[in-house]
């Protein structure tokens, strides 16, 4: 029973902490748009540059797998390039942040002598450490914005914009800082077509 109890207490610890990895995702949307007559999505084109790198083609490789899988997932919606309803667009930024940390901050323990001079004996007072207060400081980070936008393919008008943003490691988004921002977007995205 104890043993069911610490892998129970164990799981739910990992849990926590996986919720509090995932970055924040935030949506806006034209509350006026029935989600419901929408059924396919085409990719818009991104204008060549001549600086294109292999890695930029990588990731956006990554980043339509996510959101054309969290698409058909969530919504049963499905890629076309004949006449599609929605055309879906993406934005991803890396830029240079900082974040606030603060650690407690406390005294060094000390012991003092006194002489007793009635009981003629030394006495060894003990004095704990005490809290003083926080250092505060900053550290240099990366913060990753993915932006995915909907547009109405008739219209051309948007009708449903999410993104997240989260620390990433370097100034190129891996594959998991992908995945787990698509997902927490799309998490909305459910939210959002009801």
């Amino acid at each position: 029973m104890k043993k069911n109890s610490l892998l129970g207490s164990g799981v739910l610890a990992l849990l926590l902490l996986l919720a509090g990895c995932a970055p924040a995702a935030h949506i806006e949307k034209d509350d006026a748009v029935d989600f419901s007559q929408y059924k396919t999505f085409a990719w818009t084109e991104k204008q060549e540059s001549a600086k294109r790198s292999r890695a930029n083609d990588l990731a956006e490789k990554k980043i339509r797998e996510a959101v054309n899988k969290e698409l058909e997932r969530s919504a049963g919606w499905k890629e076309t390039t004949d006449n599609p309803d929605v055309l879906l667009s993406y934005d991803v930024l890396v830029e240079r942040s900082s974040r606030r940390n603060s650690d407690p901050v406390y005294s060094r323990p000390f012991t003092r002598t006194f002489y007793n001079p009635y009981a003629r004996r030394f006495y060894r007072v003990y004095y704990p450490s005490r809290f003083i207060g926080y250092d505060d400081y900053s550290v240099p980070t990366r913060e990753g914005t993915v932006t995915i936008t909907m547009a109405d393919a008739k219209t051309d008008k948007t009708i449903w914009q999410g993104w997240s943003t989260g620390e990433v490691d370097s100034r190129n988004l891996s594959s998991r800082e992908i995945q787990s921002s698509v997902r927490a977007i799309f998490k909305k995205f459910d939210v959002a077509k009801n």
